[in-house]
């Protein structure tokens, strides 16, 4: 009768720890077979607790069952042997950084899922009996992580199944119990759902946050491309009117020149023919004046009478008109207008190329991007020092110049020319430009936030010394009542809690100043639009008060 063929699971045949095909297989208490030396060599780890595991089962045996030869499936493993039905593991072996499988014993491989109730890494083969047993289709799969001790109470050794919101901790069942009996607990679950929520929000949040940046970003992608292109045709228009201008001054140069050259040669030709016209009378002069002496000396009266009467009876040549000489003669009038000429086209020049300075102006469609948390303004934030140089005398400095506080004594100061005299203020070491921010926290009876040009006067009590009195200052001036504004000697009046915090926002280059109350929130006070033309130096004016640079 011919052998009965039958299919088999090659996988049915493998050792769950060193998956390979059985070698002396061996049926421990709850069904599952091993090679004998690999569940030996499993259990000889376990033995220092006499607690004995199913590797992939997890049933627990005391004490130590004893292992004996499964003969009818070892002559099965060799029948497979024989007809080459090799088990080929087909899952790989674990790498750097990679979770490695907590039941393999010779070389680890690489696990495909952790189990949340075993508490264990499986790789795919040692996975297998999950997916079959009813009793192990029940645990929680979940991907591969080298963390699960982390689900553990390290108190009781039991899993976290619960949460404490009062000690804001994930706690076990006997946790409930003891530690945290009085507490507000609920399930994982239930405080996963309510955080997911939460978290579901804060992501709609965030997505609206992004989409308005890159909106933002778009703008301002779209700016860099236009300035970019205006500038290059800035820079090519720019350059061919220039050429325009030199070939300009070069033909009203070549003018000059010609108009000089021909004026002079007329000049010097109306000179030479009223040289030769000279010369010539001249001559006759001189010819004349040698018959007159030869004639003085003609001793015979009668031909001396007689040759005198043959002369001319008025020597004519040589009593014309006088001819005009200026041998001092030049073009320096000319060179005169020329130089004027050159100042005042430098002073054009000058005066123009100073209103090039700002290429973009405010009509640009470069958008001023403003920050709207505290964070944000964080990421400009400044770190700011007192100038001791300017510091009244009736302010004193302390904490390496970042504290200052109103006095009745008069402090030491020595005498210094950027020191104001006579109004309680100080100004900080360093000039800004670009994007800056910078908090007070203050004290006291009244004070005034400012920034100014270092051009301020620091002399006298007048309108030009005071922060905010003049067209060099902006201030804002603090009580514990009221808040106002101050520039140019105008006052504006402004609205907002009291905060003992002013957050102090500039941004030079689009021309924007900003003053914030902080407290729990960000709050905008007063915000300014102008037009910046010098670095900016931050100031404080005190009375009976104290700040400090945050």
């Amino acid at each position: 009768m011919a052998e009965a063929s039958v299919t088999v699971d090659q996988n049915q045949f493998t050792c769950a720890i060193c998956l390979d095909l059985l070698k002396d297989p061996v049926a421990i208490p709850c069904g599952q077979s091993y090679c004998m030396n690999c569940i030996k060599s499993c259990w000889d780890q376990e033995d220092h607790d006499g607690v004995y595991r199913c590797p992939q089962c997890r049933e627990t045996f005391t004490p130590r069952p004893i292992l004996a030869r499964n003969t009818m499936l070892a002559e099965v493993v060799e029948k497979l042997k024989k007809t080459g039905q090799q088990a080929t593991p087909t899952d790989h072996y674990a790498g750097p950084g990679d979770v490695e499988c907590d039941v393999c014993t010779e070389r680890k491989r690489k696990a495909a899922k952790s189990c949340l109730v075993c508490l264990v890494s499986y790789c795919e083969s040692h996975l297998q009996p999950h997916y079959g047993s009813p009793a192990l289709k029940k645990h929680k799969l979940t991907d591969a992580t080298g963390h699960l001790q982390d689900n553990f109470c390290f108190q009781h050794d039991k899993p976290l199944e619960f949460y404490c919101r009062t000690d804001q901790q994930c706690i076990c069942d006997l946790c409930t119990m003891y530690e945290h009996r009085d507490h507000e607990t609920v399930s994982a679950d239930a405080q996963r759902t309510e955080i997911q929520k939460k978290m579901d929000e804060m992501q709609k949040e965030f997505q609206q946050r992004i989409q308005m940046r890159q909106k933002d970003l778009k703008v301002l992608i779209e700016a860099v491309d236009s300035i970019t292109r205006s500038a290059q045709s800035a820079v090519e228009d720019n350059r061919n009117i220039f050429i325009e201008m030199i070939y300009s001054i070069v033909r009203r140069r070549s003018e000059v020149i010609e108009r000089i050259k021909d004026e002079a040669m007329a000049a010097v030709s109306q000179a030479k023919g009223d040289m030769k016209r000279l010369k010539q009378e001249i001559d006759e002069l001189k010819r004349r004046h040698s018959e007159l002496e030869q004639l003085s000396h003609t001793e015979d009266h009668i031909q001396f009478l007689q040759s005198w009467q043959s002369l001319p009876v008025v020597p004519e040549v040589g009593f014309g008109p006088r001819i005009s000489v200026y041998p001092r003669c030049s073009f320096e009038n000319v060179r005169k207008v020329v130089s004027e000429l050159k100042d005042q086209l430098e002073n054009v020049c000058e005066k123009k190329t100073a209103e090039l300075h700002r290429p973009v102006t405010k009509d640009t469609v470069l958008p001023v991007l403003v920050p709207r948390t505290r964070a944000e303004f964080l990421h400009y934030s400044r770190h700011l020092t007192l100038d001791p140089n300017t510091a009244n005398r009736n302010l004193h400095l302390s904490e390496g110049n970042r504290v200052v506080t109103w006095k009745r004594e008069t402090q030491s100061y020595p005498g210094h020319q950027q020191r104001f005299d006579s109004i309680p203020q100080v100004l900080c070491t360093e000039g800004l430009t670009g994007r800056c921010y910078w908090e007070v926290e203050w004290s006291g009876s009244s004070i005034g936030i400012a920034v100014t040009y270092k051009g301020i006067s620091r002399k006298g009590m007048y309108d030009d010394s005071w922060l905010g009195n003049n067209d060099k200052s902006w201030c804002l001036s603090c009580s514990a009542s009221s808040y106002s504004f101050w520039h140019n000697n105008v006052q504006t009046a402004v609205y907002g809690s009291h905060s003992s915090r002013i957050g102090v926002y500039l941004d030079h280059w689009a021309g924007t100043l900003s003053f914030y109350s902080i407290s729990d929130t960000l709050t905008l006070l007063h915000r300014v639009h102008t037009t910046f033309t010098e670095p900016l130096y931050p100031g404080l004016f005190l009375w009976n008060s104290t700040a400090k640079l945050c």
